[in-house]
């Protein structure tokens, strides 16, 4: 398989897992990430092990515009993109009127704005040659409401969403679109966003099991598949639309508070 991977948030975490699982399947890649350094790395221990190709891009694209700076990237390469993975994000704990507005703006750039745009420019091309794979990036956080990360939750909502709607309007392609919902996973997110030393990441799963479901959903065109490190969590997510809002309100807020 020569298959070129596009994969956002590429240098750690979910995202580096990814990359790796592809390039164990013979897969070339274009890794995306902030820090060209840890892409450097990665990119030489990929390389050397796998025997494929990678190209690196640095770039942040929390910033306006740089979504389009790095389709343009892409072009530049001349490199068919057969399967992207939006998986760069992040989130925040606190009161929304508390938080700072920039922070929770670049949130929405980074977690909506970016993988909309990027869809919006690869999906072109995978529908001319009426092939392609996408892989989205959610959270069982787009299950429910967040109290203490309203905007975060939010966004994932809209991820889950926006890829089940494209996933009806390519029913007549070859393209897949599968959403990834993880829940609490053993990456650098959580001490990010702060919600490291909260209930919720009491049994976190690991990246590489994550990355994993992820990947094989992607491969077998599911919608969804939800990623979790036990059943029983799996069941709780399963029973939230029978429970009253304000219980899982008042419980998802309760979670989320320091412990």
């Amino acid at each position: 398989m020569k298959n070129t991977a596009l994969i956002t948030g590429a240098s750690s975490g979910i995202g580096k897992e990814l990359a790796t699982i592809h390039a164990e399947k013979g897969g070339n890649l274009i890794l995306v990430a902030r820090g060209q350094d840890k892409l450097n790395d990665l990119k030489a221990e990929l390389e050397k092990k796998y025997g494929i190709q990678v190209n690196t891009i640095a770039k942040d694209l929390s910033e306006t515009g740089a979504a389009k700076e790095l389709f343009n990237d892409i072009e530049s390469l001349g490199i068919q993109v057969d399967y992207l993975m939006n998986n760069a994000g992040f989130g925040l704990v606190g009161k929304f009127h508390e938080l700072p507005w920039e922070r929770q703006m670049q949130m929405i750039n980074l977690n909506m704005v970016a993988l909309t745009e990027l869809t919006y420019l690869l999906l072109p091309s995978m529908v001319a040659r009426n092939n392609g794979k996408i892989l989205n990036t959610s959270s069982t956080a787009a299950l429910i409401p967040g109290p203490l990360q309203a905007v975060y939750f939010a966004s994932k909502a809209y991820v889950s969403s926006f890829s089940n709607a494209i996933a009806e309007e390519l029913y007549d392609k070859d393209i897949t679109v599968t959403a990834l919902l993880p829940g609490a996973t053993e990456t650098s997110f959580a001490k990010t966003s702060g919600v490291d030393k909260t209930a919720i990441y009491s049994n976190p799963a690991s990246a590489r099991s994550v990355a994993e479901d992820g990947y094989n959903a992607m491969i077998q065109g599911k919608l969804d598949v939800i990623s979790v490190s036990s059943r029983s969590q799996k069941m709780q997510l399963s029973l939230v639309s029978f429970f009253p809002k304000k219980m899982i309100l008042k419980t998802t807020r309760k979670m989320q508070e320091e412990k």
